[in-house]
């Protein structure tokens, strides 16, 4: 019986590669570093701020104090404009209606740090819509380790089986797996089929209302 339902963030309940590339290529010019064109934040997001820093920096200005002062500049400007691009998938909104008409719980795990992940959600969903928003956090490894993943489930008050975690990564299916987790990978996000099914995605969707038509089955089923 499904109880919970875990969101990725970023590519699954919102479209924010706009915004996070127009502030990381702010960042960059401020230092004279090259920029790069939006579609090629897909595959530098995911793994969390200072590692989208990390992977838009020069190789050979990697360096710890670079990487700390252009994530500052970053993430000033990510805060005040977080929102300027950034809007909810369609079909998200009638999703999470039907999950709350379902009585499940729900929660957002993301790679993203505490702060832009609460200040996002809190103002696309409102505060009241998710019962856990969990960001990263310093004292746990990002996705796909499990560890996070794991509290979260804790905290809800349910067991990883009773659990589907939707996500448009291999890292967020891989995640789903080592937790013990059904993984369902979304396609309207920022990653592919291929990579979502070759990090043990149990199931793959193009459109919000097929999660609901998932959980609606495995219940049946339970």
């Amino acid at each position: 019986m499904i109880k919970a339902v875990l969101f990725d963030l970023d590519g699954t309940l919102v479209n924010s590669l706009e915004d996070l590339a127009v502030s990381t290529n702010y960042a960059l010019t401020r230092f004279g570093f090259p920029t790069f064109e939006t579609y090629k934040y897909k595959y530098f997001v995911g793994d969390g701020m200072p590692k989208l820093i990390e992977r838009v920096l020069p190789e050979d200005k990697r360096d710890k104090d670079t990487l700390n002062t252009v994530l500052k500049v970053f993430m000033d400007h990510y805060g005040e404009h977080f929102a300027d691009h950034t809007r909810v998938y369609p079909g998200i909104e009638r999703l999470l209606k039907d999950i709350k008409k379902l009585k499940l719980k729900t929660a957002v795990i993301s790679n993203k740090s505490q702060k832009p992940a609460e200040a996002v959600v809190g103002k696309l969903f409102g505060t009241e819509c998710f019962d856990i928003i969990c960001g990263k956090r310093e004292d746990y490894p990002a996705k796909p380790d499990p560890a996070l993943t794991l509290k979260v489930v804790s905290e809800l008050g349910v067991h990883t089986g009773e659990c589907v975690l939707a996500g448009d990564s291999g890292m967020d299916m891989a995640a789903a797996k080592n937790a013990g987790i059904i993984g369902i990978g979304v396609l309207w996000g920022f990653r592919t089929e291929d990579e979502l099914k070759n990090n043990g995605a149990s199931y793959i969707v193009d459109s919000p209302e097929k999660i609901t038509e998932i959980i609606m089955r495995l219940n049946r089923r339970g």
